[in-house]
C-alpha cells in the first residue's frame, strides 16, 4: 500500500507562520481545511492584546458602575430608588452581552472591520451620557446604545483571539479578559476623582473619560486581525442549541451571572452603610478590580494544564461561597479583604466562561458565532440580577437575604458546569 500522503497546508500560510512564529505540531488542526493553530507570534499576542485594550474601555468600564450607582442615588437621580438606578448598569451589561448575538456572527462572515463602525458607536454613546440628566436619557445613551455598540465591540476582538490560540487559548483569553479588569481598576479611581472634583462637572469627568477610551480603542481595534477566511452558510447556528455541551456551559453561566454582579454594583453602598467613608467605598471597586486582574490570567493559565472546566467550576464554587460570607462583613478590612477575594475568584468566571464557549465548536470559524449566541442568552441573567438584587435590598432594608441568593445561585452554576462537562469526550474526571 502507498503511504498516505498528509495534506499541505495552503500557500499562504507559510508566509503567514513566518509573521506569527513557529505553528504548535502537537496542536489539532481546525475542521474545513484551515492551518493549525499559529498559538504564539508576534500577530497572534497582538490580537490578545487588542483585545485586552477593547476590553478596558468597554466591559472595564462597565466594572466601574458601582461608582456610578453611587454617584446618581446622591445627585441627578437622587429620587429614584437604588433599583430602578441600577436598570441602567444591567441594561447596559444585559446589551454588552447581547450585542455579540450580532457582533459575532457579523465578524464570522465578514472578518475584524466590523469593529470600527461599533467602536465609533460607543465612543458616541459614551459624550451623549455626558448631556444627561434624566433617567431615561442614561437608559438611553448609557445602558442602551452604550451597552449594544460594547457587546459588537467586544465579539470581534474575543473571537479574532480564539482563532490564534487552542492549546494556549486559556492564558490567551485570560490576558485578554484581563484588560477589563485593568480598566476596571483605573476607571473607578479615574471617575471617583472626577466626579468628586468641584471644578469639574459631571459632564466634562464622563467627556474626559470618552478621550481616553478614543486614544486607547483606536490602536486596539487596528491591531485585531481575523486569522482564517470568512465563513459561509447561514447567519445564525441554531443547531448549537441541539448541543448538549453548548445548553449545559450557557445555562450553567446564566445561573452564575444572577447572583455574580452583586458586588459589582451594590458593595460601595454595602460599605458606606457599615460605616466606611464615601471617599474609601470609591476604591473598593478599584480593589476588587485589581485583584479580578490576576484572577482572569492566573486561573486561565492553569486551565489550560489542570483543564478548562475544572478551572471554571472552582471559580464559581469559591465565589459562591464568599457572596453567602458577605452578610456578616462589620468592618473596614474585612470589606477590603472580601472584595479582593471576591475580585480574584470572580474573575475566572468571566475569562472561564469566553475560554469554554470558544472550545464548544469544532471549526474555529464558528467561533465568534457561538460565544455570540451563548452570551445573548446568557445576558438574560445579567439584565435581571441587579435589579432582582436592588428589590431585595430595598424590601428588606439590607444585604442578608440578597447575599445569600446570589451565593447559592452562583454556587448552583459551579456545580452544573461539573455536571455538563460528563457530556465532553473526556467526562467527568478528564483534563478538558
Amino acid at each position: 500500500m502507498e503511504e498516505e500522503k498528509k495534506p499541505q497546508l495552503p500557500q499562504e500560510s507559510d508566509v503567514e507562520a513566518s509573521i506569527e512564529g513557529p505553528l504548535d505540531e502537537k496542536a489539532p488542526a481546525p475542521q474545513g481545511g484551515q492551518p493549525p493553530f499559529p498559538e504564539g507570534g508576534v500577530r497572534a499576542w497582538s490580537v490578545a492584546i487588542g483585545c485586552a485594550g477593547v476590553l478596558f474601555s468597554t466591559f472595564g468600564y462597565v466594572n466601574a458602575f458601582g461608582v456610578f450607582q453611587e454617584y446618581y442615588q446622591t445627585h441627578q437621580l437622587i429620587h429614584e430608588t437604588p433599583s430602578t438606578i441600577s436598570w441602567i448598569g444591567s441594561l447596559q451589561t444585559f446589551f454588552l452581552f447581547g450585542g455579540s448575538l450580532v457582533g459575532g456572527p457579523l465578524f464570522d462572515r465578514f472578518g475584524a472591520k466590523v469593529i470600527w463602525p461599533a467602536a465609533t458607536a460607543y465612543i458616541f454613546a459614551v459624550m451623549m451620557t455626558s448631556l444627561c440628566t434624566e433617567f431615561y436619557q442614561f437608559l438611553l445613551a448609557q445602558g442602551i446604545l452604550g451597552g449594544i455598540s460594547m457587546g459588537m465591540t467586544m465579539a470581534p476582538a474575543m473571537a479574532a483571539t480564539g482563532q490564534y490560540f487552542n492549546k494556549k487559548r486559556g492564558a490567551a483569553m485570560g490576558l485578554a479578559v484581563a484588560g477589563s479588569s485593568l480598566g476596571g481598576i483605573v476607571w473607578p479611581i479615574a471617575l471617583g476623582k472626577m466626579l468628586n472634583n468641584p471644578n469639574l462637572t459631571f459632564g466634562w469627568s464622563i467627556r474626559i473619560a470618552g478621550f481616553i477610551m478614543l486614544a486607547l480603542i483606536a490602536p486596539a481595534c487596528a491591531a485585531i486581525r481575523a486569522r482564517l477566511p470568512p465563513r459561509n452558510g447561514t447567519f445564525f447556528l441554531p443547531e448549537a442549541f441541539t448541543n448538549v455541551q453548548f445548553l449545559g456551559v450557557v445555562g450553567s453561566t446564566a445561573m452564575m451571572m444572577l447572583g455574580l454582579f452583586l458586588p459589582f454594583f451594590y458593595l460601595p453602598t454595602f460599605a458606606v452603610e457599615k460605616g466606611m467613608s464615601n471617599e474609601l467605598a470609591s476604591y473598593i471597586i478599584a480593589i476588587l478590580n485589581a485583584a479580578s486582574f490576576f484572577g482572569r490570567v492566573i486561573p486561565g493559565v492553569l486551565g489550560d494544564k489542570l483543564g478548562r472546566y475544572n478551572a471554571f467550576s472552582a471559580a464559581a464554587l469559591s465565589s459562591g461561597v464568599l457572596l453567602i460570607c458577605m452578610q456578616w462583613l462589620n468592618s473596614n478590612a474585612s470589606i477590603i479583604v472580601f472584595s479582593a477575594l471576591y475580585g480574584f475568584c470572580s474573575g475566572a468566571i468571566v475569562s472561564g466562561m469566553s475560554v469554554v464557549l470558544a472550545q464548544v465548536p469544532k471549526d474555529p470559524r464558528e467561533i465568534g458565532t457561538y460565544m455570540g449566541m451563548g452570551m445573548a442568552t446568557v445576558s438574560i441573567a445579567a439584565l435581571v440580577g441587579p435589579p432582582i438584587d436592588g428589590a431585595f435590598q430595598t424590601h428588606y432594608h439590607g444585604f442578608h437575604q440578597v447575599a445569600t441568593f446570589s451565593g447559592v445561585m452562583v454556587l448552583a452554576g459551579g456545580v452544573s458546569i461539573l455536571l455538563t462537562k460528563t457530556t465532553t469526550e473526556k467526562g467527568l474526571f478528564g483534563k478538558v
